[in-house]
């Protein structure tokens, strides 16, 4: 497939936390070994919001692994919950400097990936593509504005929403190839837009490591666990008070291990509601301890909002919790049951305490089940979610859209950038 040089524009890279932090790494790892000349251009370090100190200078430029990577300066809120003004001003501050640095930089680039959310990250595609008519994929990992409106902070039909579906719209005609990470996905992306081509959309989903991520250690009896973001579309105050049930009756213990918008308010919570003998909050750890703490739980957690606009996710942590040989207890409707259901690792349940009670209370009571929904965890993971041959497929893609840029950019005999660019 060649040595192509490509320019990865994401908000969240490690240091930062989180599972799209984690899949970005993972996947730029994959590509590098694939061939490609990885670049990354992320901000200097900010999320979990308040974790890292603040920084003014302009960028910093390193090697990992032999992918270079530029952090560039954006706002850093200090609040480990920022208001609305801090919180935009870290995303639209860091796509306008991202956008420039890929502009200034567009011959150290032969395609630009631009991984969402946030939204304005696709500015750094969208600009050079049509000043210089650069190949341009879109990674697209959560369907953002629709999250926002359901969890509150963008109002339907408001300006903010309306400005940011003509963005949208606008970054998805002009991209030359749509990747995301589920059919559902997919499906509502050519509902609300559909002058796009279904062919200009391609799936390529989630996966795990399973080299890094695979059963080890001795099991903690009845210690369930939560690993990633604390934010607002995971249900976690639900499950918080399901464990005043499970902790008296099972002697349960869940560890919750992550960062996160929430976090503190659920901290609040288990003080009211006296269940701190049953609720443990772990800090940041690196992200190598993360399999190790996986494997010594009996069932993982993955509760989802029971909202519509997160019926396309599948969040990271389920594909980990099954490589590492252990059952999960989700809530959510859409993709999330679609897992549960195809791998039969998975138990969803309705977002009140009591279901999800229940539910860990009977698998608390059959480990003989347990162990066989951990096994076809781990043979599910192996054979479809296998992160080394999801980088492939995504490398094939991106190389397979290029390639069509330049062809068409060859048979259009205008011969201006611009035209080529906004033709698609």
């Amino acid at each position: 497939m060649g040595n192509n040089k490509i320019l990865l524009v994401t908000q969240l890279y490690p240091p930062e936390s989180g599972g799209n932090a984690s899949r970005i790494s993972d996947m730029a790892d994959g590509l590098k070994n694939l061939g490609a000349d990885i670049s990354i251009l992320s901000p200097v370090p900010t999320f979990p919001f308040g974790s890292f100190k603040r920084t003014w200078r302009p960028w910093v430029r390193k090697s990992e692994r032999e992918i270079d990577v530029t952090n560039l300066w954006t706002w850093q809120p200090s609040s480990v919950d920022p208001g609305f003004a801090s919180r935009i001003t870290y995303y639209l501050v860091y796509a306008v400097h991202a956008a420039i640095w890929a502009l200034v930089h567009k011959g150290n680039y032969d395609i630009i990936v631009t991984s969402v959310p946030p939204l304005f990250v696709n500015l750094a595609g969208l600009l050079p593509g049509l000043v210089f008519g650069k190949k341009w994929v879109i990674d697209v990992r959560d369907l953002w504005i629709d999250a926002s409106i359901s969890l509150g902070f963008i109002k339907k039909d408001s300006i903010m929403e309306k400005l940011s579906r003509l963005f949208e719209q606008l970054c998805y005609t002009r991209t030359d190839l749509i990747c995301v990470t589920t059919e559902e996905t997919k499906k509502k992306i050519l509902a609300r837009y559909d002058h796009l081509q279904p062919e200009k959309i391609v799936v390529v989903p989630n996966g795990v490591d399973i080299s890094r991520f695979y059963p080890q250690g001795e099991k903690k009896p009845a210690q369930l666990i939560y690993t990633g973001n604390v934010g607002y579309a995971q249900d976690l105050e639900t499950a918080v008070l399901a464990m005043g049930t499970v902790g008296r009756t099972h002697r349960a213990l869940l560890l919750i291990v992550g960062e996160g918008d929430m976090k503190e308010r659920l901290k609040s919570l288990v003080q009211e509601k006296g269940l701190g003998n049953y609720v443990i909050f772990k800090d940041l750890v690196p992200r190598e301890e993360i399999p190790r703490l996986i494997s010594e739980s009996y069932l993982g957690l993955a509760p989802l909002k029971d909202i519509e606009s997160l019926e396309y996710a599948i969040p990271s942590k389920v594909y980990e919790y099954m490589a590492c040989g252990i059952p999960f207890v989700g809530c959510g409707k859409g993709e999330i049951v679609n897992i549960a259901v195809r791998s039969k690792a998975g138990i969803i349940t309705d977002n009140v305490p009591e279901s999800i009670a229940d539910a860990i209370g009977k698998l608390l009571d059959d480990p003989g089940k347990v162990a066989g929904m951990g096994r076809g965890g781990r043979e599910y993971v192996t054979q479809y979610c296998e992160r080394k041959a999801i980088a492939r497929k995504f490398y094939e893609y991106i190389v397979e859209a290029g390639a069509r840029h330049s062809m068409e950019a060859r048979t259009d005999g205008s011969g201006c950038t611009l035209n080529n660019y906004t033709s698609r």
